[in-house]
């Protein structure tokens, strides 16, 4: 092995992805052009309703991504700078879609900064993707509408 190897670049891509979108996982195909591995976490708020099974989730996007050793999900409480550190990630990696999208990620990147020395790197979202947001996923689920085109 060679010594001189640069560190293997690890982004960690956190969220509740209930459901994860189109929006998501292209964000995540893009960044595989930038990341050597990136890890899909999924946040666990007990505060948080979700109407899926974290469980589920995480074996949703690990099937999607099964021909893709680079990418794995998993769950995770307590802070996202905390879980980084733990599976060795050195940046956080965040969908951006809108104005107010990107000043809510900022102050979150300003903190995680100053708490956790980390780094975060923004994707803004394509522009066919940038209305797709998981709440309107679930509402179009909850209304019984086909959801074909915007979940993976």
């Amino acid at each position: 092995m060679n010594n001189n190897r640069e560190k293997e670049k690890i982004a960690l891509f956190a969220g509740t992805f209930d459901p994860y979108t189109i929006g998501h996982h292209r964000i995540v195909e893009r960044a595989l052009q930038l990341f050597d591995r990136i890890v899909v976490a999924i946040g666990v708020n007990s505060e948080k309703r979700t109407d899926t099974d974290t469980d589920a989730r995480i074996e949703n996007i690990n099937s999607i991504y099964r021909d893709e050793p680079r990418v794995e999900a998993c769950a995770y409480e307590g802070l996202t700078v905390d879980f980084a550190r733990k599976v060795g990630a050195q940046y956080l990696l965040r969908g951006v879609r809108n104005v107010k999208d990107f000043e809510y990620e900022r102050d979150l990147a300003d903190i995680n900064l100053k708490i956790g020395d980390i780094e975060t790197v923004f994707l803004v979202s394509e522009p066919q993707y940038a209305a797709i947001s998981s709440s309107v996923v679930r509402e179009l689920i909850k209304y019984n509408k086909d959801v074909s085109n915007l979940i993976p």
